[in-house]
């Protein structure tokens, strides 16, 4: 939501369009889940950030997702809770619908080599300040259905205890945490036994503990739980913005974007900078061009690449534009596990760093198979901008698995950029 209001504030007429991709090898799509898909896109609800969960009968139309809207309650309680709302931006978001048969094209791809299987094709064209809203539940109701009529080979069972037992660990391991797992959760379910398990250990915890469950990133959630609803930037902000504006400076005006939406405080949660969208030497390179943002923005997201090495670079940035890195927050959000947010905590202790940690898909999508005790893999599907107003828009991450975009356009800004061109 933070997202769409910038967007609304600096680019209310830009069209764009996004594009699915399922980057999990081997793990394909089957008729059923893909009229599933089609299905419960567009189950009627009544609430436009919570996302009536899908249920094993849903049986409407494609159209049925122009049902959901913002009811009263959500209003009041986003007006309270999230005060850098705007009332213009709420008054929009009141009155937003989604706008599927004009806005989104499913295809089903069947496969010669896996007979029964598919690839599945999304895209989705509008407004930008429309369309943005489509990637978080779309990329939740794609993962229920695949593991409602793919892999059915797993339970719910013992979910809650299990993260219950990971948030006791975390807690007492000095993990500041935050749920990040809407998007590639197993189930709505599942992420609501999560946040219980997560709550519940949560509760236990003795006063002053650093450790903590600070908060969700699924909005519906935090209104449920009363929880601190938490978010960052997302690369499709820098990318929109390098497309339509230009590549070489565009990590600092997209921050600069940001904060006329979102002015700056000291312990502003919202001013934290996502570094890799064109690979985190490039964005440093951006950052020393302007110490005073460096010192205003509250700290920066790593979400590509090896952390252990990040934070080290991030030190030298810091103390080469003379700010202290104790004063300043790197959040942690790329595939973590329990085990990995300790070694992570551990290096940004001994750094000087306050740390913060956005787990997702390792919460609510942990489960084992029923008949043989094996991990049950999650999806690794990603919704990505894809263009705006004609132009292409790519992302060289810090992994290369996780580049996107024509791949003449990536070697084009590469060496716009001075990034290697040696891998694509």
């Amino acid at each position: 939501l933070t997202m769409q209001q910038a967007v609304l504030r600096h680019f209310p007429d830009a069209q764009v369009e996004y594009r699915f991709t399922n980057r999990s090898k081997g793990m394909k799509f089957n008729a059923a889940c893909v009229d599933a898909i089609v299905e419960a896109v567009n189950r009627k609800g009544t609430s436009a950030y919570g996302w009536t969960p899908l249920t094993h009968d849903c049986n409407l139309t494609f159209a049925g997702l122009e049902e959901v809207f913002l009811t009263e309650d959500e209003f009041s309680w986003l007006q309270k809770s999230c005060t850098y709302f705007r009332p213009e931006y709420l008054d929009f978001l009141k009155k937003y619908r989604f706008k599927p048969k004009e806005q989104v094209i499913i295809r089903y791809l069947p496969s010669l080599e896996t007979p029964g299987f598919g690839e599945l094709e999304m895209e989705f064209r509008g407004l930008w300040k429309e369309a943005i809203l489509y990637e978080t539940p779309v990329m939740a109701i794609v993962s229920e259905a695949y593991f409602n009529h793919v892999d059915t080979d797993w339970s719910l069972a013992g979910a809650e205890e299990t993260a219950y037992q990971k948030g006791k660990i975390l807690y007492q391991g000095g993990i500041a945490l935050s749920e990040f797992g809407a998007r590639r959760r197993r189930s709505y379910d599942s992420q609501k036994l999560v946040i219980e398990g997560l709550l519940r250990a949560h509760r236990e915890l003795p006063p002053n503990s650093k450790g903590c469950l600070a908060g969700t990133s699924n909005v519906h959630f935090a209104h449920m739980f009363d929880l601190v609803p938490i978010g960052t930037i997302a690369h499709e902000w820098m990318m929109g913005i390098a497309a339509s504006r230009g590549y070489e400076k565009a990590n600092i005006l997209s921050l600069e974007l940001w904060e006329e939406v979102y002015p700056t405080t000291l312990s502003n949660s919202l001013h934290i900078a996502l570094t890799d969208t064109f690979t985190t030497p490039v964005f440093f390179n951006n950052f020393y061009l302007n110490p005073g943002l460096a010192m205003r923005w509250r700290g920066l997201r790593q979400d590509s690449g090896d952390p252990l090495d990040f934070i080290p670079l991030a030190k030298a940035a810091y103390e080469k534009l003379g700010i202290n890195p104790a004063d300043k927050l790197i959040v942690f959000s790329d595939s973590l596990n329990v085990e990995a947010c300790l070694k992570i905590k551990k290096a940004s202790d001994e750094a000087g760093f306050q740390s913060s940690y956005g787990v997702g898909t390792s919460l609510t999508n942990d489960f084992k198979r029923l008949s043989n005790g094996e991990r049950s893999k999650p999806l690794n599907i990603v919704i990505k901008l894809g263009s705006i107003d004609g132009n292409e828009c790519i992302k060289i991450s810090d992994d290369i698995m996780k580049n996107t975009g024509d791949k003449a356009a990536v070697r084009q800004i590469k060496e716009t950029l001075g990034v290697p061109t040696a891998q694509l």
